[in-house]
C-alpha cells in the first residue's frame, strides 16, 4: 500500500565504543588517559557522580560513540542522497534508494542515538553524570572529517552545526567547549532554577520559570526557532575560505542539527521542577521536527535527563520513547 511504501526503514545497531582519536577531538588528552586508565581522584569522581570501574568506562565510550555513529551516518546517507539524486537522469545511477525520494526531502535522512546527551562534560573534568560531551565529540569529528577543506564540493561539507538542547538543566558543558567556536551554535532552553553548578553562557540560552507549564513552554520554544530560523550569519566564518556557495549566499544556515531530548521537563519528574505534561513533550518534539525540516537540515537526536519518581518508571521511559516513535512517524508522513 501507499502507506506502507511511506514506513521508514529503521535498522538499529550496537553503539560502537568511542576511540580515543575521537576523544581528543574535544577533550583534554591527559584527562582522557587518566579516566580510560582509572586515575581519577576521589574528588572528581564524586563530581562526576559514578564510581570509577571498567563498565562505567565502556559505558561512556559508547555513549559517545553512539552518537559519533549516528551523526556520521545521518551524514553519509545526505550525500548518497545527493548523489543519487545528481544522478537520476543518467546510466551512472546503481544505488538503491526510496522510491519516493526527491530534492524536497532528501534532508530528510535523520540519526538517533537511544543514550547520550552527556552535556555538563567539560574539557578537562566531568560533572552531572557526564564524562565526556558526546553531542561535541559527534560534531568535532563531523567537522573533521567532513570540512570544507576535505570536501572536492564545499557544497557537501559542514561549515555550521545546531545544537538544541531542551533538557531542564543547562547544557553547560557544550557551552563552554563551542564558546570560542563559531561552527557550532549552542542553543539551551532550560529551567531558570535547576542550575547545580556555574551557568555558562550558550549562543543562545532560555531560562523558564520554575514550575511553567505547556503554555509558556511551548511558545517560548517556538518564538525562539523562529529567531533562529530568522537569524543572519554572517557569510564567511572566521576559519573558512569564500567559495562560490558562500558569495552566492544560498548556504543554508546549519548543515545538521543536533537535538538534546531530555525528558526531565514532565511534570512527572523528581528533580524538574517544571510541569510540562506528555502531551506538551510530544508536541515540543514535533516542534523541533519541524524546524529541521524547515532548515533542510539532517537531524540527529539524542536522549536526556529523565528521573521517575519512587519505583513509578512509566512516565519517564514513555516520554523517551516517546520521542523516537514520533520522530519515526514523523519522518514516515513527510516521505
Amino acid at each position: 500500500t501507499e502507506e506502507e511504501k511511506r514506513q521508514v526503514h529503521c535498522e538499529f545497531r550496537v553503539s560502537p565504543l568511542a576511540t580515543k582519536e575521537q576523544l581528543v577531538t574535544t577533550h583534554d588528552d591527559h584527562y582522557v588517559h587518566r579516566y580510560l586508565t582509572g586515575d581519577m581522584t576521589e574528588s572528581e569522581n564524586r563530581n562526576i557522580g559514578f564510581p570509577w570501574s571498567l563498565q562505567h568506562v565502556n559505558r561512556s565510550l559508547s555513549s559517545v560513540g553512539g552518537t559519533v555513529a549516528a551523526a556520521c551516518a545521518a551524514w553519509e546517507e545526505y550525500l548518497g542522497r545527493h548523489e543519487y539524486l545528481q544522478n537520476a537522469n543518467t546510466q551512472q545511477n546503481t544505488q538503491t534508494q526510496p522510491p519516493l525520494l526527491n530534492e524536497k526531502n532528501k534532508h530528510l535522512c535523520w540519526g538517533a542515538h537511544v543514550a547520550g546527551g552527556t552535556h555538563h562534560a567539560f574539557k578537562d573534568y566531568g560533572e552531572g553524570f557526564c564524562i565526556f560531551s558526546d553531542i561535541a565529540v559527534a560534531a568535532n569529528v563531523l567537522l573533521q572529517r567532513y570540512s570544507p577543506s576535505v570536501q572536492n564540493n564545499s557544497s557537501l561539507a559542514i561549515h555550521r552545526i545546531l545544537v538544541i538542547d531542551l533538557d531542564v538543566h543547562q547544557g553547560n558543558g557544550n557551552a563552554a567547549l563551542f564558546a570560542s567556536d563559531d561552527r557550532v551554535q549552542t542553543f539551551s532552553m532550560h529551567c531558570s532554577g535547576n542550575y547545580f553548578s556555574k551557568k555558562e553562557d550558550s549562543n543562545l540560552d532560555v531560562e523558564l520559570p520554575i514550575g511553567c507549564g505547556d503554555e509558556t513552554y511551548l511558545s517560548s520554544l517556538n518564538y525562539w526557532l523562529k529567531g533562529i530560523e530568522q537569524h543572519q550569519f554572517e557569510e564567511t566564518l572566521d576559519n573558512e575560505k569564500k567559495d562560490d556557495t558562500q558569495t552566492t549566499g544560498k548556504r543554508k544556515q546549519f548543515d545538521l542539527i543536533f537535538f538534546q531530548s531530555g525528558v526531565d521537563i514532565s511534570k512527572e519528574d523528581r528533580l524538574g521542577r517544571l510541569s510540562v505534561t506528555q502531551a506538551g513533550i510530544s508536541k515540543r518534539n514535533a516542534m523541533v521536527f519541524d524546524f529541521a525540516n524547515r532548515m533542510e537540515s539532517p537531524l540527529v537526536i539524542c536522549m536526556g535527563g529523565g528521573y521517575p519518581k519512587g519505583d513509578n518508571w512509566s512516565p519517564t521511559i514513555d516520554a523517551h520513547a516517546g520521542v523516537y516513535w514520533e520522530a519515526h512517524q514523523y519522518l514516515s508522513k513527510k516521505q
